[in-house]
């Protein structure tokens, strides 16, 4: 699920349903650190694995964002090893990288009393996930993929669109890309790590999987609230 409008009940209501996840969008959606911090709670009580797409740069919201409780977060326009390797930094301890101690929240939601034992598992158990987003990262994606503290990637099929027709169009599901977003997930398998998208819709989430995407969000949280009011009312009248 991808929640945009900043409200715990909402994110509570999202991670209640079916979907396996909730990523909060601070990058384009409504998300701020206020919203982060009390958000992250209800999705864990519903069942929910929560994730944060923090804004461009902001690689020190990453940090806070794993301290507030976040499994993963998303950090967009990783065009180059260097962003990589600085968004790395701030998402894993030493000597990994060098992200400063402080999950107090982080720990009671695992459960955790013990500072050693979170710290011990951190590295391996809070996700890094590289956007990319535009050719110069296309270009790039081998290095970034080897990267020890880069867990997987995440295609913005919209950026990408604009980057892969050269400035003339925005389609995240031009049928021209398919052949270099299967590419994309390949390496990401070789790496062995995991590749994720952006599903429009249904459909083009099932063909996002069909080429090797394992984690897909489907549309945002106002699409599906309207799709769902769409629904109930159509067969209502009918």
């Amino acid at each position: 699920a991808w929640s945009t409008l900043p409200d715990p009940l909402l994110a509570g209501v999202l991670a209640s349903t079916d979907f396996d996840v909730v990523t909060l969008d601070m990058q384009h959606g409504g998300h701020s650190d206020d919203s982060i911090l009390r958000c992250i709670g209800p999705v864990i009580q519903n069942g929910a694995h929560p994730v944060v797409r923090v804004p461009v740069g902001r690689f020190d919201m990453a940090s806070r964002a794993l301290d507030f409780g976040a499994e993963a977060v998303i950090a967009p326009m990783i065009n180059t090893l260097g962003d990589a390797e600085d968004f790395a930094g701030f998402m894993k301890y030493p000597p990994l990288g060098a992200r400063s101690w402080g999950p107090t929240r982080a720990m009671e939601f695992q459960g955790i009393g013990d500072a050693n034992q979170y710290f011990q598992a951190a590295n391996s158990e809070t996700l890094a996930i590289a956007m990319i987003e535009t050719m110069g990262a296309f270009a790039q994606v081998d290095e970034i993929l080897a990267l020890e503290g880069i867990d997987g990637i995440f295609v913005g099929p919209a950026d990408f669109s604009i980057g892969w027709s050269g400035g003339e169009f925005i389609n995240a599901q031009h049928e021209g890309m398919t052949e270099i977003l299967r590419e994309l997930a390949a390496k990401a398998k070789t790496a062995g790590k995991f590749a994720a998208s952006f599903g429009m819709d249904a459909d083009h989430a099932k063909s996002l999987a069909g080429l090797g995407f394992q984690l897909i969000a489907i549309s945002i949280d106002a699409g599906c609230l309207k799709a769902g009011a769409n629904a109930m009312v159509s067969a209502a009248r009918s």
